[in-house]
């Protein structure tokens, strides 16, 4: 399967080596002599030129090509970039095309995502998914604050998550011992673990055989945030009640910070937002949400010790920044934690920013780029029936969801009996109950696989298209 990227920046090329961890043929777009030197160093072929060029797209072999993303800075390049994509496809197959070309594009204006959510951008513009992560990094992030042992969050829908956390000294109940001997020195049994990174050791998915040490870096599957405190506990770490109505600052009335209290509100906190502009403050006070009886918002500078003094930022459980400027929101979450917050958290853009801020004393920072990554490849792996992940502190192990077909070798049988490969591990099931609403179930050796069900499964990445094969996709 040939993938062509548009954009040779930090999405392009983290797109670029998980396909090719897949063995896919890739092959990379970008007018950026820089980013096309640093892009070099990727398994896969570079092109210097322009995306909505069709010598460029001629080259890189639109014709044999399944997916073509478009991920640059432009709005207006991505757009135009599907459109001369499908149409470049279509001329060059004629009458003996033999599959659609799949088109997918990140926007960071809300209006074009708004419009392929009405199902009109794929119609005038052959876009077929439009990639807005800013809702995704909002969930992590309300995800993740919950406590600073946790190192990254991924949400796979419906109460499930992935939780990845280092295993400490603490964890007497689990530590030298194998999974299957942890497992039954714990009420309730271990928490099932998807993924293991040990220094100076390759990633892993663990077996029943594997023995647990101080320091292992472990993704852990669960549903439901009232998990998350057991979860905590069993791996060595301190675990803090989390309030039911949080009392939230957020930093900045942008576009994400807006965002950002929207989804608190739904969630009944009570919010307050700390805007430097007046005209930007006034806007969000005269906006549906300003007349919100749980919301605050307040003109001044949240770098002013002064200002958060008289607004009592040390009373807030919470501090949220996602400023344009990651080095400013740094700057402000750290001042809040020093007024006295417990929980800060940040939006960012710069990856490298996310692992530093927590060695700092942020509790948790989301790379809203890492978010864009994965909800590109979830729609790239359209024959999954859900979300694709790669974990973040656990290089080589990632996340998919196979539906389970009437036609499936796996409908019927109980898990242990499946024939699943042992190099692949179920982390959820995903059920429809007799409501219609889908709900996560936790896998057992005994529970029965049934027609409908999505299984969301942990491998290697090169596993995947045999994972699929087997699920005949």
């Amino acid at each position: 399967m040939r993938v062509i990227i548009g954009g040779a920046g930090r999405v392009g090329s983290e797109l670029a080596r998980a396909m090719r961890a897949e063995t896919m043929d890739v092959v990379l777009i970008d007018s950026d002599s820089r980013a096309v030197k640093n892009a070099q160093s990727l398994d896969a072929l570079v092109i210097h030129g322009d995306i909505t060029s069709r010598e460029s797209l001629l080259e890189a072999g639109i014709g044999d090509a399944t997916v073509f993303v478009a991920v640059t800075d432009s709005d207006d390049r991505n757009l135009i970039a599907c459109a001369l994509a499908e149409d470049e496809f279509k001329r060059k197959n004629g009458a003996s095309i033999k599959h659609n070309l799949l088109s997918i594009a990140r926007f960071r204006n809300r209006n074009y995502v708004d419009e392929h959510e009405q199902g009109h951008l794929s119609r005038w513009a052959a876009v077929d998914y439009a990639i807005d992560p800013v809702d995704g990094a909002i969930q992590r992030l309300a995800t993740g604050l919950r406590s600073s042992a946790i190192e990254e969050v991924i949400p796979f829908g419906h109460e499930a998550y992935i939780i990845e956390l280092n295993v400490t000294k603490d964890a007497e109940q689990v530590i030298y011992q194998t999974l299957a001997e942890a497992s039954l020195g714990i009420e309730g049994g271990l928490p099932l673990i998807v993924g293991v990174k040990r220094d100076g050791e390759p990633s892993a998915v663990p077996s029943k055989d594997f023995t647990l040490m101080p320091k292992d870096r472990i993704a852990v599957a669960t549903s439901g945030l009232g998990s998350f405190s057991r979860i905590l506990t069993a791996f060595g770490h301190e675990s803090i009640d989390f309030p039911a109505q949080p009392r939230v600052a957020i930093i900045g009335a942008t576009s994400v910070g807006k965002r950002i209290a929207e989804n608190w509100l739904r969630n009944g906190a009570y919010v307050t937002v700390i805007e430097r502009s007046l005209n930007v403050a006034n806007a969000l006070s005269g906006s549906t949400i300003g007349a919100h009886a749980n919301l605050d918002v307040i003109h001044g500078d949240f770098l002013d010790r002064n200002i958060l003094t008289e607004i009592g930022i040390k009373e807030h459980h919470i501090a949220i920044a996602a400023l344009e400027d990651d080095h400013v929101s740094i700057a402000a979450a750290l001042l809040a934690s020093d007024m006295g917050v417990t929980r800060t958290g940040l939006i960012l853009k710069d990856s490298d920013l996310v692992a530093v801020t927590q060695r700092m004393g942020i509790t948790f920072a989301v790379d809203i780029k890492r978010v864009a990554v994965d909800n590109i490849l979830a729609h790239i792996h359209t024959k999954a029936s859900g979300a694709y992940a790669i974990l973040s502190n656990i290089p080589d192990v990632v996340g998919i969801s196979q539906t389970v077909s009437k036609e499936s070798k796996f409908a019927g049988k109980k898990i242990g009996n499946s024939g699943l490969p042992d190099w692949s591990r179920i982390a959820f099931i995903q059920r429809r109950n007799t409501a219609g609403f889908w709900e996560t179930l936790r896998p057992a050796r005994e529970k029965t696989i049934v027609e409908g069900d999505r299984l969301i499964l942990f491998c290697r990445p090169d596993k995947v298209a045999d994972l699929e094969k087997r699920f005949k996709v």
